[in-house]
């Protein structure tokens, strides 16, 4: 897995747990699905990782 992967993996629980669980309001929460967005979409662009 590359780190974009585990980027969005880890943003999008951390998403769901502060608007399921904790009930965040405000903003902040939702920058964490945009950032993690972001990140999957990166993966997908670059494409599988030469390493």
């Amino acid at each position: 897995m590359s780190i974009f992967t585990i980027l969005f993996v880890i943003l999008l629980i951390g998403w769901i747990l502060g608007w399921g669980v904790f009930h965040v309001a405000g903003g902040l929460i939702h920058l964490l699905l945009i950032v993690a967005l972001i990140s999957l979409v990166l993966h997908f662009v670059r494409g599988p990782s030469a390493v």
